[in-house]
């Protein structure tokens, strides 16, 4: 009887074994999704912005008061283009994106209406736009290290690259993650570039009209704490600075220091979504203070802080 008892104390011992060396998995899994996704750092921001008085809120975007009001829209006879960025006109009130894949220009309304599309004739990869103001509008063309800057009115149905003015955004690190994000930053009249990955922030000089002065220059920062950067976009009103990550699904706000200050998370039961936004890949924000994203494929969401 005794010898067949022996046995079991060593199943018991087995099994322990396995469940230890598969907890052991699940822990070093959910450590490594959490250093990859930085969770370790939204924490202790998470922390910060608890400290945070309503006074230095006001003087922010302030992220976690803002709620989808337009949740996934989906952008119409696109969904084999892959959205790739958005940037709000303050002239006309109406949001401009580009489309990566099949090149072209969309101007919505702030509903996420296609009002036209005018097709990009010469651009290989567009995936950053921006408005400068007067008709003016930045594009960078990531696989071509290029950045155009065109004109565009009520009239324009298409748009040639040989007929505008182009800077060479020279090399990257990665040469596949290059230059995706743009924005213009009229306080200290600069166009303000991102690279993708890994994620850099660079500043070019300009009046706001054509031409670029000078050459671009590199913003050494340790506050970019995030997978990729996939666009950027300036608050007008505080100045303060957004950086879109979709690795990361991410906001993140940064102050005329580069500090972070606050930030908002892109999964499913947060800020109001009801899903996860697949691939963020570009945001901007109105004069009213509405922030804007599109996502790869053919996604619109609009998002409005609460009072």
């Amino acid at each position: 009887m005794s010898a067949q008892t022996q046995p079991k104390p060593a199943r018991r011992s087995r099994f322990a074994l396995r469940w230890y060396s598969w907890l052991l998995l699940v822990v070093a899994a959910a450590y490594a999704l959490a250093y990859a996704m930085h969770w370790d750092d939204r924490g202790v921001l998470w922390v910060l912005e608890r400290f945070e008085s309503s006074a230095e809120q006001k003087q922010s975007v302030w992220l976690p008061d803002y709620r989808v009001v337009i949740d996934a829209k989906l952008l119409p006879d696109m969904e084999k283009d892959e959205a790739s960025d958005l940037s709000y006109d303050a002239q006309t009130k109406t949001l401009f994106s580009v489309m990566g894949k099949n090149p072209f220009l969309v101007e919505l309304t702030l509903q996420g209406d296609v009002l036209r599309k005018m097709p990009l004739v010469g651009w290989s990869n567009p995936e950053g736009v921006t408005v400068l103001g007067n008709g003016l509008l930045a594009i960078v063309d990531e696989r071509e290290h290029l950045l155009s800057i065109v004109k565009v009115d009520a009239d324009t149905r298409e748009l040639h690259r040989d007929n505008f003015p182009k800077y060479d955004l020279g090399p990257s690190k990665d040469q596949n993650k290059a230059f995706e994000a743009i924005t213009w930053d009229p306080r200290n009249q600069q166009l303000l570039l991102g690279e993708e990955r890994p994620p850099a922030l660079f500043t070019w000089k300009s009046d706001g009209s054509q031409t670029l002065t000078g050459d671009k220059h590199k913003l050494h920062s340790d506050e970019l704490d995030i997978r990729n950067l996939s666009a950027l976009a300036i608050d007008p009103r505080t100045g303060h600075t957004l950086v879109l990550s979709a690795d990361s699904h991410l906001l993140l706000e940064l102050d005329e220091k580069g500090e972070q200050v606050s930030f908002m998370t892109l999964l499913g039961g947060f800020n109001g979504l009801k899903k996860t936004i697949p691939r963020a890949e570009g945001v901007t924000m109105d004069d009213a203070g509405n922030l804007y994203m599109v996502s790869e494929p053919n996604l619109f969401y609009r998002f409005e802080k609460q009072k």
